[in-house]
């Protein structure tokens, strides 16, 4: 629609609720608090209205239609292009269209209808989303082939306190939970590189420019395949909580459990090969 058109149907709005929702200068437009919270429960009226027509759609008892799956980058790559070809063969009628970005924007897009389904890692705070943990993933230490490490058969939380770590950017879960791998260990990020991608990580690894922590679902998958990296197990550090999270109201929430156990199974493959 049109920007007049867009603001005139504003004012109605405000008009019928008898309260300001955006604040108006000659230059810009800016919500007001009561705007943004009344905003944030229309995406749930809408998402709500999208599963009432999801549902009439699926009345025959096949799972069909389209499905919006998000994943987080250190997440997504590594177990989804082990479950799509199953996910295809048990439900041919199914289409399912990914997105991969940051947690936060993974939850906002579940909250307001955007996504259907999220792959996220906890700890992280979902709100009211239905979660079904799917698997433990640890995480082993990645050195260069000739880093003074590189000779160790493990890691130790001494080691890693002694140098500081090369990390995803900012906004990456995984940056975090890393940080939480040795509680009560003072463990550093080494602020002078930051990587968007854990290929990029590994290959910064790899040139000697510093050490990393690395999920055991990316080496499982051969993310270090062909790099001249060593990995060192890190025995009793904490994991992430890898899990899938959907809308409470969702009307293929049966399916959806059935993705997950699909999910964990795949994982417990990955791990014994």
């Amino acid at each position: 629609m049109t920007q007049s058109t867009l603001s005139t149907g504003l004012k109605e709005l405000e008009g019928r609720l008898g309260v300001v929702l955006a604040e108006r200068t000659r230059h810009s437009v800016m919500m007001t608090p009561t705007g943004t919270e009344i905003a944030a429960r229309a995406r749930k009226v809408l998402a709500s209205i999208k599963d009432i027509e999801t549902v009439a759609r699926q009345r025959s008892g096949a799972f069909q239609g389209e499905v919006r799956l998000g994943a987080i980058p250190t997440v997504g790559p590594f177990l989804l292009p082990h479950a799509l070809p199953q996910i295809r063969r048990r439900w041919p009628d199914l289409r399912i269209f990914l997105r991969e970005e940051l947690t936060d924007s993974l939850v906002e897009g579940l909250t307001a209808g955007r996504l259907d389904l999220i792959l996220v890692a906890r700890p992280y705070e979902l709100g009211d989303a239905i979660v079904q943990p799917l698997f433990q993933d640890g995480y082993q230490l990645a050195v260069s082939n000739n880093h003074p490490l590189a000779i160790k058969g493990a890691a130790s939380p001494d080691d890693l306190s002694q140098t500081p770590l090369l990390l995803l950017e900012r906004g990456h879960c995984l940056q975090r939970h890393a940080l939480s791998a040795f509680p009560g260990t003072d463990l550093r990020v080494d602020d002078s590189f930051a990587a968007t991608s854990l290929p990029t990580l590994i290959s910064m690894v790899e040139e000697g420019l510093g050490i990393t922590l690395l999920p055991d679902l990316a080496v499982d998958a051969g993310a270090t395949r062909g790099h001249e990296v060593t990995l060192l197990p890190l025995p009793g550090c904490c994991p992430r909580e890898v899990a899938l999270a959907w809308r409470p109201g969702s009307p293929h929430a049966t399916e959806f459990a059935q993705i997950a156990a699909l999910f964990r199974d795949i994982r417990v493959t990955q791990h014994s090969e």
